[in-house]
């Protein structure tokens, strides 16, 4: 049985691909569009998963597409009858409604002369949602909780999974939403693009909550542990907001009411105005109030279900700070976070919906690691460096092959603590949006100049963002205060007091990082370099950020190449290739 899920005209558009119950392929449209998340019919991931299982569109089995335009229209019509909304706004909303119900025409006019047969789903967006963390968890049963902006007219479900099903008891209904605030505060502060919000994540620790008693006066928690906005802070439910979803990097207009915000919070950050101390304190304020709201969710969800276990998705479930603290402020034991929790994870929690529903006997499939996006052949590797030979020889490089992995991991590991920056392109793109091992650039974590060294090499980004350590799984416990299982760099831990000045370039300003645990069995060749880097410094860590120079992270090895010819990068290493610069 052929499953494709899709979340489309979403951002971050991505198609998943599932075969007799197994995730086999995903990738997100960005990888190929080159447009950071890009939204529209993920035509070009589509057409990727078929060609690497073998399959044709008419193939496929069933579509099962993460939006659902039957859903809440009860709630939809009390709402308008109720606020009467702008005339614009409602004509915007329906317009969506009418184009989600049509999706399976644009797969077919993407693929013509190739029937499409399949049936097609319409999965409720938060069902999606927790579908992307719990089904795939491994879990037999768990407190399933979803928090973003804004899905099929609810930001918020919780309920309970239990075998191969999931009951949602729950929701938060529009206009409320803590994804919705957290974008407000990233839009007042000076950060106006879509996917901002982790601006305001690591800019937060710059600051103290001086702003709190305001925060708490647009986000009201509710004695359930739910919340509601005040909404006379807001635009985005009476007002026609500017949003673009189209076959582009998605566009979201200004969220919030100026004159009252800057009431409480004094003028608006222009943007690319002077970052001031007040800047720091408002978000870290939002952080704080996120964070309340976020504990109240899960003290209530944990008193009403009693169980231990967490399945967390959704767009906030990407505030790694927030996840860190879920054992120190909850009673939860375990938790399991998807390597994409935001809208692209609804293609794969969609699909395995589908494949539950239609076989509920099915075994579980546990997602364990994330490298399930395109990979290189030698072969290809070899003609692009022989095709670029003029190229890479003006920027003074030489070209070497290694034969033995254990070499090639030993050469890098040297690299890294000569203070080399490396370019690391291996195997199967990750999913989701972090880089893990196979799309990485790495760096020293010991020298405190590293994170100089990677903007002015190569990022190019704001000072006061961190870089993460990949560390082994087997010591997290000697260098981190909190021992857990983080496989997708979606949990923040404080480092052990006294592990803090060695690592300086991994280690926040508040002591802590975000960190990815990796592990011998999934990645087994990231895992031997960050060993080999250890087996020289004692240091079980390698600073790791995305291959990436202001644009989605590399895909192809031409991308990869690209980067590294046009930065300052030292070192590229593609598969078994090595690129140094003289």
């Amino acid at each position: 049985m052929i499953i494709l899920g899709l979340n489309a005209y979403h951002g971050d558009s991505a198609a998943a691909l599932i075969k007799d119950g197994k995730l086999i392929a995903a990738v997100e449209e960005e990888r190929f569009r080159r447009i950071k998340h890009w939204s529209g019919m993920p035509t070009e991931s589509i057409r990727w998963c078929l060609q690497d299982a073998g399959l044709k569109l008419s193939d496929v089995d069933h579509i099962a597409i993460n939006r659902n335009p039957k859903v809440n229209n009860l709630r939809r019509a009390m709402y308008v009858l109720r606020k009467r909304p702008s005339l614009q706004l409602m004509l915007k909303r329906f317009s969506n409604i009418r184009r989600a119900a049509s999706y399976e025409d644009q797969v077919s006019s993407a693929f013509p002369g190739d029937k499409l047969r399949a049936q097609v789903h319409h999965v409720e967006h938060h069902l999606a949602h927790l579908a992307s963390s719990y089904l795939v968890s491994g879990f037999e049963e768990a407190v399933c909780l979803s928090v973003d902006g804004f899905g099929d007219f609810a930001s918020s479900a919780w309920g309970l999974g239990k075998g191969s099903d999931i009951k949602i008891d729950g929701r938060v209904y529009f206009p409320h939403s803590l994804g919705v605030f957290y974008s407000v505060i990233t839009q007042f502060i000076g950060y106006p693009y879509y996917g901002d919000e982790y601006k305001v994540m690591g800019l937060a620790p710059y600051g103290e909550p001086k702003y709190l008693k305001q925060m708490r006066e647009i986000v009201k928690v509710q004695t359930d542990g739910s919340f509601k906005l005040n909404l006379d802070y807001f635009r985005h439910h009476n007002e026609d907001v500017h949003y673009t979803w189209d076959n582009c990097s998605p566009e979201v207009g200004t969220l919030y009411r100026k004159e009252p915000m800057e009431a409480l919070f004094g003028p608006q950050r222009e943007k690319g105005a002077e970052l001031e101390q007040k800047h720091r304190d408002i978000a870290r304020s939002a952080q704080a109030m996120y964070e309340e709201a976020f504990f109240a969710m899960l003290q209530s969800l944990h008193a009403k279900y009693q169980c231990s276990d967490l399945a967390l998705s959704g767009g906030c479930a990407m505030n790694s700070v927030a996840n860190g603290k879920v054992y120190l402020n909850s009673p939860f034991k375990r938790m399991y976070l998807p390597a994409s929790a935001g809208d692209a994870g609804g293609a794969i929690g969609s699909a395995f919906v589908v494949a539950h529903q239609i076989d509920k006997s099915s075994k579980p499939f546990v997602m364990d690691h994330a490298y399930v996006g395109p990979q290189s052949a030698d072969a290809e590797i070899k003609a692009l460096l022989d095709s670029r030979t003029a190229d890479i020889q003006a920027e003074g490089c030489t070209v070497c092959r290694f034969e033995d992995e254990g070499q090639l991991c030993q050469a890098t590991a040297t690299a890294i603590t000569e203070g080399k920056v490396i370019g690391w392109f291996q195997g199967r793109m990750e999913w989701g949006p972090r880089a893990l091992g196979n799309r990485s650039i790495l760096g020293d974590p010991r020298r405190a100049d590293m994170k100089d060294i990677l903007n002015l090499k190569i990022k190019r980004r704001e000072s006061f963002r961190p870089f993460a350590p990949s560390i082994l799984r087997e010591e997290v416990k000697e260098w981190f205060e909190q021992d857990d299982d983080v496989p997708f760099m979606m949990e923040v831990f404080q480092v052990r007091e006294d592990k803090r000045p060695q690592i300086p370039a991994t280690t926040h300003v508040d002591g802590s990082g975000r960190l990815q645990t990796v592990h011998q069995e999934t990645n087994p060749r990231y895992h031997r370099l960050i060993s080999e880097y250890k087996a020289i410094t004692g240091v079980p860590i390698v600073l790791n950020t995305s291959f990436n120079e202001n644009e989605p992270v590399v895909c192809k090895p031409q991308e990869a190449l690209d980067c590294f010819l046009r930065t300052k990068m030292d070192v590229l290493v593609l598969n078994d290739w090595m690129v140094s610069r003289g």
